[in-house]
């Protein structure tokens, strides 16, 4: 059997057209998929845009945040530690008998004396008990106590209102030498 020339040319533009097909649907396929790659590539650019100065912004901020802090710390030296102080006056208190009821502390500051400089806190303290605990209260902070070198107490002014029970109000500073 003999396929006519007619049928052999059916058959190849047949062929042609299934791989013409076939080669148009891929090509069809890569243009959506270059499209979306691009489409994608542009939001990550974006997206890579707004994250690098999110980033910087928040640099920015960070720097902002330790300046901040730095001075902060300064207002805040190591050398004077109001709670450390707070912890002495409730223990003198406890061991005068007496009950502190309120500390006051402010913030430190620099005093110079000729050529040293000390960090001074200073603090009002209030305590209630009898005449006599008061004054031994008074006395150990005076005499130093608990505030070794290279801190020391400066009592400042007390103030006393005698009645059931006797209650004081005293003002102290207290130095610690800025290394």
């Amino acid at each position: 059997m003999k396929i006519s020339k007619k049928v052999w040319l059916i058959v190849g533009i047949v062929v042609f057209a299934v791989v013409l097909g076939i080669l148009v649907r891929t090509y069809i396929q890569q243009v959506q998929e270059q499209e979306q790659l691009r489409t994608s590539i542009t939001g990550q650019q974006t997206l890579l845009r707004r994250l690098t100065t999110d980033k910087a912004d928040l640099e920015d901020e960070l720097e902002q945040a330790e300046s901040l802090l730095n001075k902060s710390k300064a207002q805040f030296p190591e050398s004077v530690e109001s709670i450390e102080y707070g912890e002495y006056l409730f223990e003198i208190a406890g061991e005068c008998n007496l009950e502190l009821t309120q500390l006051s502390p402010s913030i430190p500051a620099d005093k110079k004396v000729g050529a040293v400089t000390y960090y001074v806190g200073s603090f009002v303290v209030k305590v209630s008990g009898n005449m006599d605990d008061i004054l031994a209260f008074i006395y150990a902070i005076r005499t130093g106590g608990d505030f070794e070198l290279p801190w020391s107490a400066d009592v400042k002014s007390i103030s006393m209102a005698v009645g059931e029970e006797t209650q004081a109000t005293i003002t102290l500073d207290i130095y610690a030498y800025r290394r």
